[in-house]
């Protein structure tokens, strides 16, 4: 690694144990040369596919984690509540209304430089959120005061959406922006304006035998008879990891290289790890 580079790496969403065990694995095969300088996770549906208890916050910080971000899922556990305000490692999206519990963005220190993250939750078939544009505005402009890096995860339905964003806040020179919530890992990830990392959908990190991490039975029943129903996270043994990886200048901020992760794991073998 050059000396004025930083690798970041940024993992999809996490769903439930599958996902869980799965990045610990893969973490924890990665060499020192290949382990990136700082980590971000999308931690919303962590804890069993919905939300993301205290307990499981601990569990994901000591595999090496060192940011999560969220999204609309983050409330789902009523415990948020009790411990999202102390948790300095956690944010949720920042276009939530005044008052919300938590923080929308956060500047992280590493050995080489400071990480501005922010979260923002997409509009188009989301529900009724604050519009992003003109909070990120602000926001960017407050984390370019202390570093150059500023990532966003735009937790979103839309791939319009997100590509608008990515096109638009690339020219406020963003490092990058990086998609979540549909679970789908995207093959459009680029650079634009030579400058913004990119991708549609980082993936997600959990079964790869369910249905986007979840029981096939239960969600196929759900689409057959419209009855709405809670969805259990599948366990099969296999799960996979998704995600980027991500080289930045930290003097300028500008991403040089985005690089996609896909990695199968067997959660149930030691030091089963296949590329994919």
């Amino acid at each position: 690694m050059i000396a004025n580079n930083i690798q970041i790496m940024f993992l999809g969403d996490i769903v439930g144990k599958a996902g869980r065990l799965a990045v610990k694995k893969y973490l924890a095969c990665l060499s020192d040369q290949n382990r990136p300088d700082f980590i971000i996770a999308n931690a919303e549906n962590a804890s069993h596919g919905f939300g993301l208890t205290r307990k499981n916050y601990d569990e994901l910080l000591s595999y090496g984690i060192d940011c999560f971000t969220s999204g609309n899922h983050i409330w789902d556990k009523r415990e948020i509540f009790q411990y999202i305000n102390e948790a300095d490692k956690l944010i949720r999206p920042i276009n939530y209304p005044a008052g919300t519990p938590g923080r929308g963005s956060g500047i992280f220190e590493t050995e080489k430089c400071k990480i501005g993250v922010i979260n923002v939750l997409g509009r188009t078939f989301m529900g009724i959120i604050d519009s992003p544009w003109e909070i990120l505005e602000k926001e960017i402009a407050k984390i370019k005061e202390v570093t150059p890096i500023v990532l966003i995860d735009i937790h979103a339905e839309a791939t319009a959406e997100k590509i608008c964003m990515a096109k638009y806040y690339a020219k406020n020179k963003v490092s990058g922006i990086l998609g979540t919530h549909t679970h789908v890992q995207t093959a459009d990830e680029r650079i634009y304006e030579d400058y913004c990392a990119y991708i549609t959908d980082a993936g997600f990190c959990g079964d790869i035998n369910g249905v986007i991490g979840m029981n096939y039975e239960e969600s196929v029943n759900r689409l057959i008879t419209a009855i709405p129903s809670r969805l259990d996270v599948t366990m099969s043994g296999e799960s996979q990891v998704n995600g980027v990886l991500i080289t930045i200048d930290i003097l300028t901020g500008k991403a040089l290289q985005i690089e996609r992760i896909n990695e199968k794991i067997n959660i149930n073998e030691e030091n089963d790890i296949m590329k994919g």
